[in-house]
């Protein structure tokens, strides 16, 4: 029986669709559940990962430490991980005092054609004898070929393994059969898939990242995460048990757990029109409440924005562009 590894960022990227304000308690008494169901790794953090706590980005009910100290009081089996990129977060400020905290894996991300970013945070990670993990965000963007290329550099750098992220949901199954069998066949490093569900299809790509070759999952509670919501964890463990596929999760106690935590905090996400356009559009999933609210403050449609965004091949971090695109389609329509 083949085991799977999964990873839970329900605090992590869940964050985003509560605005980032989970706070302490809810951190801890998830963390707790998430030790009594044995789920191997559990994400912590502003959704963006660490140190990206701001204006721009939203700001953290409570700050990284708070956070990462919760986790870390209630977790003894489950691994504790952190999101981290270069730019909001910095290895002397950011990265050096969560590994002080406990942190024992460690993802360094970067645009999927940026990954040379990554190398003194994986570097530095990988000194301080931590699990590290490369991550090619929005890699929808880029090639299968230019994909393994940024991968490779990943695994030269010292990262254990590379995940895929479909950061704005736009994968169809056959992009990730193209994009993640070309991973497994290059790297000699495990490789990783990340879903969301903007067109409905993260179980689906994920079970097809799994049959071509991928080893770990990413899965949150209900689904609790950036737009259209991540592959519904729940879901996924149910799937892959009936795949016979071994995650080392207690099926019970995990179900149990989604309801628990449903009651809690988790706002259940559904795809509705921004997010299904987002997801065509291949823009960052986490842009769907700020470009619903501006879109509303400029009297113009959110679905023209997506798409104009989507053209301008806009990412995470480049939020302020929203403003400047609604400002140019209200302008736009006033000259019409």
């Amino acid at each position: 029986m083949q085991h799977i590894i999964i990873s839970d960022p329900t605090l992590r990227d869940g964050s985003h669709a509560i605005k980032h304000q989970l706070n302490r308690k809810q951190i801890a008494t998830y963390a707790a559940l998430a030790e009594s169901a044995q789920i191997p790794i559990l994400e912590v953090g502003h959704g963006n990962g660490l140190g990206a706590s701001s204006l721009q980005l939203g700001e953290s009910l409570i700050s990284d430490t708070d956070m990462l100290e919760a986790c870390r009081e209630n977790l003894q089996q489950t691994k504790l991980g952190v999101h981290v990129i270069p730019g909001f977060a910095t290895i002397s400020r950011d990265l050096r005092s969560a590994i002080d905290l406990g942190v024992d894996v460690v993802r360094v991300a970067s645009h999927c054609t940026e990954a040379d970013i990554t190398k003194r945070h994986i570097e530095y990670a990988r000194s301080r004898e931590k699990e590290v993990y490369g991550v090619l965000m929005m890699s929808h963007m880029a090639s299968a070929a230019r994909l393994v290329e940024e991968a490779q550099k990943l695994e030269s750098y010292g990262a254990m393994g590379v995940v895929l992220m479909d950061s704005a949901g736009a994968y169809l199954p056959h992009d990730v059969q193209e994009k993640v069998s070309a991973l497994t066949g290059s790297l000699g490093v495990p490789v990783g898939f990340h879903a969301h569900n903007n067109l409905g299809l993260a179980i689906a790509n994920s079970i097809t990242a799994l049959e071509n070759g991928a080893t770990i999952l990413d899965g949150t509670i209900r689904g609790f995460g950036a737009g259209a919501g991540n592959a519904q964890l729940e879901v996924l463990v149910t799937v892959l048990h009936k795949m016979n596929y071994d995650t080392g999760i207690d099926y019970y106690k995990l179900l149990d757990i989604a309801d628990i935590a449903e009651k809690d905090f988790v706002k259940i996400p559904y795809i509705n029109s921004s997010n299904i356009v987002s997801g065509v559009a291949g823009v960052f999933s986490g842009f769907a409440k700020p470009v619903e609210r501006i879109a509303k403050e400029y009297n113009v449609d959110p679905k023209d924005v997506f798409f104009e965004l989507g053209k301008r091949k806009v990412v995470a971090g480049q939020e302020d562009l929203i403003i400047e695109v609604a400002e140019a389609l209200a302008k736009h329509k006033i000259n019409m």
